[in-house]
């Protein structure tokens, strides 16, 4: 790697993990009490796409281990936000979907989101913001696919 190409991947992934950062300070600070952003995350993937998903799907969606997603889920089912249900063609896996209480929150912490968005967007302006996304979401496939396996 040349050397102007090894200060652009590094200020790069300096100017990512910081944004990451501030943008999950924000978040907690701004997120109904008790709401984690991985709760928020999960319940807003729920709410998008509708239906119902296994833990295993939501842990590979989200990227993280099983366990990880099985501690998420068992708290938003003690918090009323998901029902988990056995999988009726294969009782070995479960099925987890948004309840009501569940779409609730998610809509309360998108309202208590949706100023620090917008304050954002305004001072970095739309089509900035719209060139930007398109980026982040091929870098973040691309990280994907390096992440499995061959």
């Amino acid at each position: 790697m040349s050397e102007d190409k090894h200060s652009l991947a590094i200020s790069l992934f300096s100017e990512v993990l910081a944004a990451d950062q501030m943008i999950r300070n924000r978040l907690h600070r701004v997120l109904p009490k008790g709401m984690e952003i991985s709760h928020f995350s999960v319940l807003n993937h729920l709410a998008w796409h509708g239906g119902e998903r296994s833990p295993a799907q939501l842990a590979e969606t989200f990227n993280v281990t099983r366990g990880a997603m099985t501690n998420t889920l068992n708290r938003l089912e003690w918090a009323g936000y998901v029902h988990i249900r056995p999988d009726w063609d294969d009782a070995r896996r479960k099925m987890v979907a948004l309840s009501p209480a569940g779409r609730r929150a998610r809509d309360q912490a998108l309202s208590a989101i949706a100023p620090m968005v917008s304050d954002v967007i305004d001072k970095l302006g739309e089509d900035s913001v719209r060139a930007t996304v398109p980026i982040l979401r091929q870098m973040r496939v691309e990280l994907s696919n390096k992440a499995k396996p061959d």
